[in-house]
């Protein structure tokens, strides 16, 4: 019996949802890996022809497969475009599945809703693709299966220095805690005496402003939530998973920020499959408005 799109959609869903629920429970983050052990760097995945970089919940579907299959570079193929390099994906090789999410209007529907002068209503997709690691394949040109340079943490300070700088954020440096205060739209962080690691000041720093780019005049995301509400849990859960996905870009590897909002985290996404999708979007839409500061143009990749 053919399974009909919402079934797909849903089994999807529920099937990552399910798997970063049993990682929060057994106390990893999916967002922060142990990237020491790992045999690539610290990055975000990317395409390999097109060499935008996948976004969303498909980062951390493909970081987890890089981590657990010791991939030595995070670059991936369409079994297709692996054939139009001129290579091939190895017999036997098993690729791994992410999704693209859109809205598309149905031809009928926008025909009615012009005669009813309304807004047309959009339905919702979510397409599966099979992708493969440029190290499951063969015939690849020699630069393709190349690891990218990372940036040394001496380089990688600096510019995630520079972009603080450039996003023309108020930042002010000093007290005790860090935060980000939506009334006043500005960043508060202590100076970095106060932390033991230097690098985790910018850590601190790239968490707050993943906050800051979602005020009503930049990203507009639902900051209203009260603290222990679901609400304000969801919005840590973008500002954690925005400022990983901005220390990969910038070579520097990801930390927990907020460890003691799991059990709120493991809370919202047993009540709604779809959350972590929604936060992983939200996540990679607070990345690229950040790494525009940074020189870099915000990309992304369904395939």
């Amino acid at each position: 019996m053919k399974r009909n799109s919402g079934n797909v959609r849903q089994s999807l869903y529920s099937e990552v949802t399910d798997r970063v629920i049993a990682e929060l429970e057994a106390g990893r983050l999916p967002w922060v890996q142990p990237w020491e052990a790992s045999a690539c760097g610290c990055a975000l995945p990317e395409n390999g022809v097109t060499g935008r970089r996948y976004s969303g919940i498909n980062i951390l579907i493909l970081w987890a497969a890089v981590m657990e299959r010791g991939y030595g570079v995070q670059r991936w193929l369409t079994f297709r475009q692996a054939q139009t390099l001129g290579g091939t994906v190895r017999k036997g090789e098993k690729g791994i599945c992410i999704c693209y999410a859109d809205r598309f209007t149905p031809k009928d529907e926008a025909e009615r809703a012009r005669d009813e002068q309304r807004e047309a209503r959009q339905i919702a997709f979510l397409k599966r693709f099979t992708v493969f690691n440029v190290e499951q394949c063969e015939g690849l040109p020699e630069a393709m299966t190349a690891a990218p340079a990372q940036l040394p943490e001496v380089e990688a300070v600096p510019a995630a220095h520079a972009l603080i700088r450039a996003s023309g954020a108020d930042f002010r440096v000093g007290g005790v805690e860090a935060y980000y205060a939506r009334a006043g739209d500005y960043v508060a962080v202590p100076s970095q005496a106060a932390f033991p690691d230097p690098i985790n000041w910018y850590r601190t720093a790239l968490h707050e402003l993943g906050h800051w780019t979602g005020h009503h005049s930049r990203l507009d995301r639902d900051q209203s939530g009260t603290f222990g509400s679901a609400a304000y849990a969801r919005e840590e859960l973008v500002a954690e998973m925005g400022s990983a996905f901005t220390c990969a870009a910038l070579s520097i590897r990801p930390s927990v920020r907020h460890a003691d909002y799991v059990g709120a985290w493991l809370a919202v996404l047993r009540e709604d499959e779809r959350a972590i999708f929604q936060a992983a979007s939200a996540a990679s839409k607070a990345t690229d408005w950040l790494l525009r500061y940074a020189g870099e143009p915000a990309q992304e990749c369904g395939s």
